[in-house]
């Protein structure tokens, strides 16, 4: 054992230093270095303990270090040392006060041979707490936050295979003092009693004690002290100072303080004079309190103008309080309160007024109203003209301010009425409305529950369930009714053809206020619908509900044909073919097209043509086998991707006349002239050069000769179309479904930009069993050279010749 002779004190640590700084002596289970003596222990020196060691003391507070002189270790040299038992070199007190919450550290170490092993115990056999720890191979336990379970006896035992020791100590619980009731500064008059009471706790009891301005009171003649009470009887000026209750054991001790202030003085009413005026109501019951400020407390005395007579209906209270019952007319008139104590007097004085009760002459009455009508809600009252009236209104128990909400509601009325008119009434206007009147003696209030009836509220959750090509099937949640039941319920449909929202129509037709579902029909096919519902009342129909997700309906084959079919004019051995084409909305489908079909007046077989774009509202047949202004029949249908629809009436138009056509250029004599005879306001000019300007005029001739012309027109013809045909076209049959394959057309500068191509059917000779096909190209100057044509045989009479597929190829 090496010895640190320092004080052991609590800031203090201690460590070792082996031979030279910094090397510091570590601990295990055969060396320690105790916090509490700061000795260092070797249960079993070793030869490379050999050598100087020197303490190094800590303080934590400071943070000073001081080394004390080098202490050597030597080895004997009369023999080695045997086995011994353990000996237990240091051990805690027999007794070990612990207080409540703190920290506590047990050391216990033993010096043998084999090294001892350490062990801890409570002689109770009650296990230790999970919060126990032990440190430094079990030379320390350390018991944190210390209660007063955690007392008994703690046994170290020191164990090695030549037997063992054992070290035993008691740990107490004690407690500094804590403060249970403490005691606050007093304000008393002289002659009053001052009791003061404060209380703790600790352990061992803490005892009580007195000071006056720092100085010890002692219990005699008026002070009485009794533990943790003091009193103090019949109290003068000198009284008057600092106190303190002190509590203390042998652990602590605490102090609470308060200052007593012992008042004199003459009364007073300049803090609570009577009121100038009192009003009472008639009936009732009347205190009229005297409350001066004196020390030691005044002598009151009230009475009216005449002289007080105490009866069965008034009262004089001790603390100067009158109190008269059931007030009458005659009770009415000035009162004087007078205050006397030994250092003087004082008086107030003040009139009481007898009012008659305040009565509701008219009130609010509970009423449906209409959104956005007005209403004014009554309240008057009869009262007493001495009074003050004052009225504010409620509204679901919240005050109405009339500023803020100046939009809606407005006081109406003179001094005793309060009406309140409230203007475009609206749904969240609807609850309970309370007029409140006050005077200076009551209070009194009425009330209506005003009911507000609107539209329904939106209904929600617009779901659609189930849709087909011309249905979809609609589920919704009802909204509020907004006072009225609903009544029934519309749906309105979106698409990006239509401008806005449009009623639709739907199954049941009538949709009454109890149903949530229905069926909307009529609708296109392949299109793109948002729905919404609104629902109606008895007041009117609501806002919509948001917007359904878009849905598009199901395709199908076309159900509307071309319009305005027509035709006619054109050039030598032409058919002109027009139609108004089929909105987008009634093309029921993707691959929309149209079919062209014709045939000369008086025949039964019709010649078909297909295009495949459906912008195209002009097809031109060119044979020189027409005859010119013959006679067609002509009908357009439509078809896509599910199949055909229907055809157009049949129409009559006539094949291009034969004429002579003179041509005009830019210079200023006349170069060509078209004859037209006839009463005809309007002429096809053909066979003119593309992208060429021309001046034209009319001009009437008859028998006797021609008459002057009109002002010349200044027109340019547009460019022609493209001259190189479709090239490397190539035909697929995939089922009933024909593919059509060619490579894109590139105009010229001076050619028209290709728009589009037509497909056509060829006037062949071809066997019966194959169809021909040209593809032409389509532009702003009219139908391009047509590709070579495509023979497709093995094809059944029943073939669906409108079902085409084209791909243009791209480079």
């Amino acid at each position: 054992v090496a010895s640190c002779a320092q004080a052991s004190l609590s800031q203090l640590t201690f460590t070792w230093v082996f031979n030279e700084y910094p090397h510091f002596v570590q601990q295990d289970s055969r060396r320690f270095i105790s916090q509490e003596t700061g000795n260092l222990y070797i249960a079993k020196v070793e030869p490379s303990d050999v050598g100087n060691y020197t303490c190094v003391v800590n303080n934590t507070i400071t943070k000073e270090r001081v080394f004390s002189s080098p202490t050597p270790l030597v080895l004997r040299n009369d023999g080695a040392m045997g086995e011994y038992e353990p000996k237990i070199e240091l051990h805690f007190p027999d007794t070990i006060p612990a207080a409540k919450g703190s920290t506590l550290k047990l050391e216990c170490f033993a010096l043998g041979n084999p090294v001892p092993k350490i062990s801890w115990r409570r002689t109770s056999d009650v296990s230790f707490p999970n919060k126990v720890k032990l440190k430094n191979s079990n030379a320390i336990l350390e018991i944190p936050s210390f209660q007063q379970e955690d007392t008994g006896t703690y046994e170290c035992i020191a164990e090695n295979s030549r037997g063992k020791n054992a070290a035993r100590g008691r740990m107490s619980f004690h407690a500094t003092p804590h403060w249970l009731q403490t005691m606050t500064d007093k304000s008393l008059s002289i002659e009053e009693n001052l009791f003061w009471e404060c209380k703790a706790n600790g352990k061992p009891k803490p005892s009580y004690s007195w000071l006056k301005n720092g100085e010890t009171l002692i219990s005699e003649g008026r002070v009485q002290i009794e533990n943790g009470a003091l009193s103090i009887s019949s109290l003068n000026l000198s009284d008057g100072g600092m106190y303190q209750c002190v509590a203390e054991n042998k652990h602590g001790i605490i102090y609470s303080s308060a200052e007593l202030m012992v008042l004199a003085s003459a009364p007073s009413f300049s803090q609570n004079p009577l009121s100038r005026v009192l009003k009472a109501r008639s009936g009732c019951d009347v205190s009229l309190d005297c409350r001066p400020h004196a020390s030691p407390r005044a002598i009151s005395l009230l009475c009216d103008a005449n002289k007080l007579s105490i009866n069965f209906r008034i009262s004089l209270f001790p603390n100067g309080t009158l109190k008269i019952a059931n007030v009458t007319k005659r009770d009415g008139g000035t009162y004087t309160c007078i205050a006397k104590n030994q250092f003087g007097t004082a008086s107030t004085t003040g009139r009481l007024i007898i009012t008659e009760p305040t009565r509701i002459s008219q009130g609010p009455s509970s009423t449906e109203i209409t959104v956005g009508e007005s209403i004014v809600l009554p309240c008057q009252v009869t009262a007493d003209p001495a009074l003050d009236v004052a009225f504010s209104w409620a509204f679901n128990g919240q005050p109405i301010d009339f500023h803020q909400d100046a939009d809606h509601f407005e006081r109406v009325g003179g001094s005793f009425s309060g009406d309140l008119m409230i203007r475009n009434i609206q749904l969240n206007h609807g609850g309970k409305y309370v007029c409140l009147i006050d005077t200076d003696v009551e209070s009194l209030s009425t009330d209506a529950i005003l009911v507000v009836k609107g539209p329904p509220s939106p209904p929600d959750l617009v779901v659609v369930e189930e849709v087909t090509d011309s249905t979809a099937q609609l589920s919704w949640s009802p909204g509020q009714d907004n006072g009225s039941p609903i009544t029934g319920y519309v749906i309105q449909a979106r698409t990006p053809f239509t401008v806005g929202w449009q009623a639709v129509d739907t199954v049941p037709e009538v949709i009454n206020g109890n149903t949530l579902t229905a069926t909307v029909v009529g609708l296109n096919a392949w299109v793109e619908y948002e729905f919404r519902v609104l629902a109606s009342n008895s007041v009117g129909m609501g806002e919509p509900s948001p917007p359904s997700t878009k849905i598009r309906t199901e395709d199908a084959m076309p159900d509307t044909a071309p319009t305005d079919v027509g035709g006619g004019g054109g050039t030598k051995s032409e058919l002109v073919i027009t139609w108004e084409p089929v909105p987008e909305e009634l093309q029921n489908g993707e691959g929309f097209g149209y079919i062209i079909a014709f045939r000369p007046v008086g025949m039964v077989t019709w010649t078909r043509a297909v295009i495949s774009a459906p912008s195209v509202t002009r097809y031109v047949f060119r044979n020189d086998t027409i005859p010119p202004f013959s006679p067609f029949n002509i009908k357009v249908g439509a078809f896509n991707n599910r199949g055909e629809g229907p055809f157009s009436s049949i129409a009559t138009v006539f094949s291009a006349e034969e004429g002579r056509v003179d041509l005009y250029d830019t210079k200023p004599d006349t170069v060509g002239k078209v004859r037209i005879t006839g009463n005809y306001t309007a002429v096809n000019v053909s066979g003119l050069q593309g992208n060429t300007q021309y001046y034209l005029a009319v001009c009437a001739f008859n028998t006797a000769g021609t008459g002057p012309q009109s002002v010349p027109v200044n027109v340019t013809t547009k460019k022609p179309p493209p001259g190189q045909p479709p090239q490397n076209v190539e035909w697929n049959l995939i089922g009933s479904q024909l593919v059509l394959q060619w490579d894109p057309v590139i105009a010229l500068e001076t050619e028209s930009e290709v728009t589009g191509y037509i497909v056509s059917d060829i006037i062949s000779l071809h066997p019966e069993n194959a169809l021909g096909y040209l593809i032409r190209t389509l532009s702003e100057g009219g139908l391009g050279e047509g590709s070579e044509p495509i023979h497709i045989y093995q094809l059944s009479k029943s073939f669906p010749v409108a079902v085409f597929y084209f791909v243009f190829r791209r480079h």
